[in-house]
């Protein structure tokens, strides 16, 4: 008898709240353009803070229609493992690690030092 009272109701499926009285947030469409002309449509809250730049689904980037174009911040070069060892390390230092490797390798060798 008690599963006949849930019959043809789908339990978690679908809500018993109706949208009447709500009101969605404030919002405000934003368009930004990339390079080919492509132009991407976004949709943020009203009081949100706009980035300068967005990428697409394309995978593209896209500057803001209305503003003037960011800025490019200079690109860092990328630190190499020498950079690395140069920061931990003097060249005196590696001078003579490197001596007595080859010293080692020497001595193993047979040769003679």
């Amino acid at each position: 008898m008690s599963d006949r009272s849930l019959r043809g109701m789908r339990l978690g499926a679908q809500s018993m709240e109706t949208e009447q009285g709500v009101e969605p947030a404030p919002r405000q469409d934003v368009e930004y353009v990339c390079e080919d002309g492509e132009k991407i449509t976004v949709t943020f809250a009203a009081d949100a803070e706009i980035p300068p730049t967005w990428t697409a689904p394309s995978g593209k980037v896209g500057v803001l229609a209305e503003g003037d174009k960011p800025e490019e911040e200079p690109e860092k070069p990328a630190r190499t493992h020498w950079d690395m060892l140069l920061e931990r390390r003097s060249m005196e230092e590696l001078e003579d690690i490197l001596q007595d490797r080859l010293k080692i390798l020497r001595e193993r060798r047979g040769e003679k030092v």
